[in-house]
Formats: C-alpha cells, structure tokens, sequence
C-alpha cells in the first residue's frame, strides 16, 4: 500500500491549510501545508474540504443493486397507474421472461391491488411488483406459482411470507460481481467507504466472495440474520470479527424484524390505523417475532458476542424492542425508530442503544404518516427528539428504499424539507455537526484509517439544499483511491 499525500486540504476544525499524510492505510501525520516531507504520491486538493468517509449504517445490498434493473413503479398513483406502466414494458416482451417492479407505494392509493386485474395484465406470465419499503409484493397468479406462495384475492405477499420467498427473486434475475462493481463505484462516488448490509442472504459467505472477485470500494459489516445465527456460532464467529484477508469485511450484528412498515400498513402500534375497528385483526399493524421470541434471540446472540440490530417501526413495536434489550441486558441498534412514544427517548441513552435511523423516509413518507399516523406526527421520524434525550444516532438509506447517498440523508435530517416544500415537524431538525457525526466512523486524525472524502464545500456552512447534491471531488479507502474527480 503506498504512501500518499493530500496537500493544501481544509479542516473544519483547523485554521488554514493543512497537508495529511497518509501511511500503510492510516493518517501519519496532520501538519500545516508545505511544512512536513513530500514523500509517496502527492495529491494537491487545492484548499478543498475534508472529512471523514461516510458510512450508510442501513442497506440491503442485493435489492439495492437489483434495483436499477427492476421497471420502475415510484411514479404509480394507483393501482391501474402500476398496471399501465406493467403493460407497456410487457409489450412485445418474451412472454417467457419474467417482469419485476420496484417502487410501488400504494399507502396513499385511491384504489387497491387485486389478484384480478393483476392477472388481466400478466396473463400467464410472471409479473412480480416489489413495494418502495420492500415488505409487500403484488404478483401474478403465474408469479404465485413460481415462486410457491399462496395468494389471498388482492394479489398481494405481505411480510413474513414475502420475506420467505423474496429471494427468489434473484434467480429469474441474477447479478453478477459487474453489477455490484458499478453499484459500490456509484456509492463511492458519493464519499461513501462503508456499508451495514442486512439483505436476507448469507452475507458472511456472499460479500468474501464479492471481495474475492474485484468488489472492493467498500468496507462491508455483513448483518446475520435468525435463520443463519446458530450457523455463525458454529463457526466461532463474533461480530467484529474479520471475514476476508484485507479486513474489509466484518461480523455485523443479528438483524431481528419485529413488525412491519407504514406504507404496508403494518408497523405495530399502540393505535388502531384508519378505517379499522379497534381490536380488528391487523388493526394495529403486525408483530412478526413476538417479544418472548425476541428476548430468546437477543440472549443466544449476547452469550455468543454477536450483536444485535432490531428493526422497530411502529410504537409499540419500539416499546416492545426497548424492554427486550433492557431484560437481556445488552446493547446494540434499534433500525427505524419511527414512531416513538414521547416517555421512551430517554430509554435509548439509558440503554446505551443507538437510533439506527434513515432520514429519507420522513421525506418520503410525511404524507402518509399524516394520514395513517394522524395526531401522533410529532413523534415520528423523530430525531431531534431522541438527539436531546442523549441518544446516539446513526444515519442511512435503507436502499434500496432511499438511494444510498448520505449526503441525502444528511440534508433531510438537517432540513425536514425536499421538493421545495416547507419543513416537517422542523422541531425534529438534527444540527449539521451532529447529522456528520451520525454518518461517520473515524476521525481525520494521525493513527486514524484513512478512510476519506473530499468535498468541494463546508459541510458546516453549506445549506441543506446544497448538502443534498454536495460535489464530492475524491473518495479514499485506507488511502486507497475509490473514486477521483480532482
């Protein structure tokens, strides 16, 4: 690994220019410019700003790059708006290959999927529409069959039973280490040198074998999810633990799902949603692993030094998910948070749980919050409320379902506004400084890796507009370049 130089850089907290030194893939050295030695390559970046690389702590890798594949659905009104876009691109389609959507997000919908006009559209072929959130699939009888579920009139695969055979999906359409080579480029491109993948695969063996092949402009911590725990602690793995020669990979944490989404309609809450009557069946969303099933995991994982990572949407799925760390007693990440009772911010500072959050999805979904979440949007999305109870956020995208660019994430988390809208709930707004803080991993210090981007403004000064698209002129991963627009 050879040596490197980024001359004339600026530091936020530096007056003037300075030169860092980068040594064997760590910061040697922090001094002003032109004072220490010249030697290795010598990149002169020219006065522009420096930070530490960025980190999405939330994607799922397979679907995320899948999805630029998949026929776009994020345009769809409705029902027949989804349709009509299905029947275009089946048009003159080899009626043998099949067809999968990504993007629908049917929660604001004026009308509702059925297994009828889906068939009407497909036919006898293999028509497969993927939600925006991921926790529904809307198929074609045909579809149905292939991938071996059973379908109710609506035509719709919620949750459990679509997480079962979502993968499926991957054989009518496989990727190959090219797509994830362009896909991981694309993200380094946005100062991105890292990534926590939860896609329900088997990441331990999968991304080695990525890496293996020449997918290497990310650092990787491979999520594990219930079905493979007990695989892993065969094999004496510990999160943390290194899985390929370069170290680029890690152990990441046990990912549990308690309960579903918001635009499925099925995150758990205290309330009933609209249009259902209090004690319904689904009501209140779905618990998919029950808290005693849930206490079970988190134990086994703890006494095994596997972390944990617990997905929690709804309020009473959080309230659920914060008694089950306290009674096994352990730490680790709740992924979403979104929808918190006010009493309960404190319990994740006094937990020592980090807020796993994806600031996107307050933008893409302050509508349907409004309405399915109604009088209770004050505590949604709500960061700066868990921010000022002492919490610990970290930020990502959730990609596939947001595109895996920080700086988005970044912008909305500081602004709640996109689209020229005005500010949701801005009392929620997080101060850039720790928006920063919540989407790195290291520090532009000596001994440090140096894992680094360089951008061509102030992220401290820089608006939120101008932090949504922020030109991102270098990206190094323990000082290896991954990307150079200098």
């Amino acid at each position: 690994m050879s040596d490197i130089l980024l001359a004339n850089a600026r530091l936020s907290d530096h007056d003037g220019l300075v030169d860092i030194a980068v040594a064997d893939g760590t910061i040697s050295a922090v001094h002003p410019a032109g004072v220490g030695p010249r030697a290795g390559q010598r990149l002169d970046l020219d006065g522009r700003w420096v930070l530490p690389g960025l980190w999405d702590a939330h994607i799922h890798a397979t679907q995320w790059v899948t999805a630029g594949r998949r026929l776009d659905l994020a345009a769809a009104k409705s029902a027949s708006e989804a349709l009509h876009i299905a029947a275009g691109r089946l048009a003159g389609r080899d009626p043998a290959r099949a067809l999968i959507g990504y993007g629908f997000r049917d929660a604001l919908w004026p009308d509702a999927p059925t297994l009828e006009a889906i068939d009407r559209v497909a036919g006898e072929r293999v028509v497969v529409l993927v939600s925006g959130d991921l926790h529904c699939g809307w198929v074609s009888s045909a579809a149905a069959r292939v991938l071996g579920v059973d379908v109710d009139p609506s035509g719709v695969v919620r949750e459990a039973a679509w997480f079962a055979v979502h993968a499926r999906l991957d054989d009518l359409d496989p990727l190959t280490s090219d797509d994830f080579r362009r896909a991981t480029a694309a993200a380094a491109r946005r100062g991105v040198v890292g990534v926590v993948d939860f896609e329900n695969d088997d990441n331990i063996a999968a991304w080695p074998a990525r890496v293996a092949a020449g997918v290497t402009s990310l650092r990787v911590v491979a999520g594990v999810w219930p079905d493979r725990v007990e695989a892993a602690i065969a094999a004496g793995l510990r999160t943390g633990d290194p899985l390929d020669p370069a170290g680029l990979v890690r152990v990441g944490p046990l990912k549990v799902v308690v309960d579903g989404s918001l635009n499925t309609r099925t995150a758990w809450c205290w309330d009933p949603y609209p249009g259902y009557a209090a004690g319904a069946h689904g009501a209140c969303g779905e618990v998919t692993v029950p808290p005693e099933q849930l206490v079970a995991l988190l134990g086994r994982a703890k006494s095994a030094g596997i972390g944990a990572a617990v997905h929690a949407i709804g309020d009473r799925a959080n309230t659920a998910v914060l008694d089950a760390f306290e009674e096994v007693g352990m730490t680790g990440t709740v992924e979403h948070a979104q929808l918190v009772r006010e009493e309960e911010f404190a319990r994740f500072a006094a937990l020592g749980l980090v807020a796993s959050v994806q600031p996107e999805h307050a933008m893409d979904d302050r509508d349907v919050a409004d309405r399915h979440w109604a009088g209770r949007t004050g505590r949604a999305f709500a960061f700066g409320s868990l921010l000022r109870a002492g919490a610990e956020l970290r930020l990502g995208s959730d990609a596939p379902v947001a595109p895996l660019d920080p700086w988005q994430a970044i912008a909305s988390a500081v602004g709640r506004a996109r689209d020229g809208r005005e500010p949701w709930h801005p009392e929620q707004r997080i101060p850039i400084d720790a928006a920063l803080r919540a989407s790195v991993r290291s520090e532009i210090a000596v001994g440090q890796p140096a894992d680094i981007a360089v951008v061509e403004a102030d992220p401290l000064g820089a608006r939120p507009e101008v932090l949504r698209t922020m030109p991102v002129a270098a990206t190094l991963l323990a000082g290896r370049p991954t990307h150079l627009a200098l």
